[in-house]
């Protein structure tokens, strides 16, 4: 994956670890698998409404969104991004 989206896991992680009162990702985390799904729902939500009648500027920041919150859930479910990498790179080969 890029630097950016392994840094991004990275604090996930340590947030998930090191849990701080502020973090809305320790939060997540604290609110548990129901509440960490339903934020990957919404944001998918989001991502396409937002490509279907807003600018190109929403696609991006609610993708960003999107993906911010399904690696919450991969470190939820301890699902590393070189897993991910992995099966992108399987399915580039087939």
């Amino acid at each position: 994956m890029s630097k950016i989206l392994d840094d991004l896991y990275a604090t996930i992680l340590d947030r998930k670890l090191n849990p701080r009162p502020e973090s809305y990702t320790a939060k997540l985390f604290a609110a548990g698998e129901d509440e960490i799904v339903k934020k990957v729902g919404e944001e998918a939500i989001e991502v396409i409404l937002a490509a279907k009648a807003q600018t190109d500027r929403r696609v991006v920041e609610e993708t960003a969104d999107l993906l911010y919150h399904v690696w919450v859930l991969l470190a939820w479910r301890g699902i590393t991004p070189a897993q991910i990498d992995a099966e992108l790179e399987a399915r580039r080969r087939r």
